[in-house]
């Protein structure tokens, strides 16, 4: 572990978040580059193609404000029409991946880190697409959680 100190200062209020929301994966299965090129262009990535993502797991960070839940694993349909053009190279822009001091300051109250061995992975503390935006109803509402 590591850390940063430099001295007691007073209090300045609340601490800034991010502007951004996350690109929420909202299936299992492996990443595909055809899925990830149609995604890169909403906001930036931290997975790569083959990647085993799952439901509520945060494969990338949004260019807007709010949370945009996707799908990192749509394969291309093979049809046996063939054309001059079809077979272009994919040209990814590589992931961004997160240090756990980096996904610490990335997250938001509804999310959490998962720390292994292998890898720092973000994801959202409800993990499913249907309850968050239950939830988000209800708390715009002003109700309680369910």
């Amino acid at each position: 572990m590591h850390h940063v100190f430099e001295r007691f200062e007073p209090w300045f209020g609340e601490l800034r978040t991010r502007p951004t929301g996350g690109l929420v994966a909202d299936r299992r299965g492996r990443t595909t580059a055809f899925a990830l090129l149609n995604l890169q262009e909403r906001g930036s990535l931290f997975v790569g193609p083959g990647v085993e993502v799952y439901e509520g797991m945060i494969v990338g960070e949004n260019a807007r404000n709010d949370d945009l839940d996707v799908n990192p694993t749509k394969e291309k349909k093979l049809t046996n029409m063939r054309s001059s053009t079809s077979e272009e190279l994919v040209r990814l822009i590589p992931p961004r991946p997160l240090s756990l001091d980096q996904a610490l300051e990335f997250i938001l109250e509804d999310e959490c880190v998962e720390v292994t061995p292998a890898s720092v992975r973000l994801r959202k503390v409800e993990l499913s697409a249907q309850r968050r935006q239950t939830a988000s109803s209800r708390k715009a509402r002003g109700l309680a959680p369910v």
